[in-house]
């Protein structure tokens, strides 16, 4: 029997689809690998918001290809649907599926398997038995599978089954809305992504039931921009609207969510999450720059007072709460007092942890030909100032919430004498011995 191995790149949306793909192809009958040096196929689902994490993705292709040439590599995610033709060139892929087409990728696989085209090998898709997609020949060997993102209309999801053991993450990722509309000068996603749309409530209700059925006992709610939830619904319905079915209509233990834009932080939405317990006290709000100059720049729709606001808002509602942010450094004209003023926001405001990335153009973006984003040992610098500052924050907000008992979900490492687990607001601390995964335990915050 064919195998399949699996590679995610990116951000939870991106597990929920790396989910989505692993589930259809166990479906179509092949078997998951343990490593990719024994997998006849290997997709890779990629990422493309920075620079870096294209260049990840073009190492793993290589990598791999080094060491199974004999594996079928096919590349798909937000990085297939930017520059097909790029990743088709490398040496080793055989197909370049973009995220308009993501879904077909069982079907690919199994036609592979199935109807070898002709003295072509195994590596090429018979173009008839695809229903004339548009399938092209690009630089390379490869075949590329791809077209208008704008077009898609619907949220993909994996079929509701859920195993501790089956991809090795307690808590299933549950992506109920997809794309963008907004258009961030520095942003690409909505361009790999389309426009935003919503899995109807129904749907997220029964699929929260069947993973509730299947075990799972805390379920992280994603989407590229999750706050936007609803609004191409008709009737429109809100985050709030489908938070409140899944606590009325499920048996579901504890609910997170992935990132969510400040101007989605209300007063009603904080409310919601601060009157359950069920509701994991974790909000990711990101913020990219305190200095309302470059947040102009960056076409946000706040600035860094009515950031501040939301973010107080939070932590008067819930004093113990995880607050994360994104942060972006070395924006096009990024000067020394805007940095300045990123820092003064970040170190009065409650954070208890920071993403921080360098700016990277991408291309098709407003911010890409700008230029002026100043030397690069100046932005590493910036970068590691943010850092010191969040690991600092990190281990304050550790300190505070030292010697509280916090009811923790067990993760899936550990060793002889410990397990390491996950509270709701976003600490890993170790229970006392080895016990499976996805499981509950009482534990106290170690300073």
């Amino acid at each position: 029997m064919a195998t399949f191995s699996i590679e995610n790149f990116g951000c939870r949306a991106t597990e929920a689809d790396a989910s989505a793909l692993r589930r259809g192809l166990l479906d179509n009958g092949l078997d998951l690998a343990a490593e990719h040096n024994a997998a006849d196929f290997v997709v890779l689902n990629t990422c493309t918001v920075t620079a870096a994490a294209d260049s990840q993705a073009r190492e793993a292709i290589r990598k791999i290809h080094r060491a199974n040439p004999g594996a079928r590599i096919v590349v798909t995610g937000c990085y297939a649907q930017r520059a097909p033709e790029e990743l088709a060139a490398i040496e080793g892929v055989s197909y370049v599926v973009g995220n308009s087409h993501e879904a077909e990728i069982p079907r690919v696989v199994r036609t592979t398997l199935a109807k070898p085209a002709p003295g072509l090998g195994n590596e090429f898709v018979p173009l008839a038995q695809l229903d004339g997609e548009a399938m092209s020949l690009a630089r390379s060997p490869a075949k590329i599978l791809t077209g208008d993102i704008f077009a898609q209309s619907t949220v993909s999801i994996a079929p509701a089954s859920f195993s501790a053991n089956e991809d090795g993450h307690t808590r299933p990722i549950l992506k109920i809305q997809d794309g963008c509309n907004n258009r961030c000068s520095y942003c690409v996603i909505p361009f790999v992504r389309g426009r935003s749309r919503s899995l109807p409530p129904d749907d997220v209700v029964r699929e929260v039931l069947a993973l509730v059925s299947s075990g799972a006992k805390e379920i992280v709610l994603s989407g590229i921009n999750l706050g936007s939830y609803g609004r191409d619904l008709s009737p429109r319905a809100g985050l709030d609207q489908v938070v409140r079915r899944i606590l009325d209509e499920t048996s579901l233990d504890r609910l997170r969510f992935s990132s969510i834009e400040p101007q989605d932080i209300t007063e009603d939405f904080v409310s919601l999450v601060a009157s359950s317990q069920r509701v994991a006290p974790h909000f990711h709000v990101p913020l990219q720059s305190g200095a309302d100059r470059i947040l102009r720049a960056m076409h946000r729709w706040y600035r860094a007072e009515h950031y501040a606001e939301r973010v107080s808002l939070i932590r008067r509602a819930l004093p113990d709460a995880a607050i994360g942010a994104d942060v972006i450094v070395g924006f096009p004209g990024e000067s020394d007092d805007d940095f300045l003023a990123t820092c003064e926001l970040i170190d009065r405001l409650p954070f208890t942890y920071l993403h921080v990335f360098s700016f990277s153009a991408r291309p098709g973006t407003k911010a890409a030909n700008v230029g002026d984003e100043g030397p690069p040992h100046t932005i590493r610098e910036r970068a590691r100032t943010l850092r010191a500052i969040s690991e600092e924050k990190s281990a304050a907000f550790r300190a505070s919430q030292a010697g509280h008992k916090q009811r923790a979900l067990t993760l899936s490492r550990s060793s002889e004498n410990w397990t390491e687990a996950l509270t709701g607001n976003y600490l890993k601390v170790r229970i006392k011995g080895r016990h499976p995964a996805n499981e509950w335990h009482d534990a106290y915050v170690a300073p």
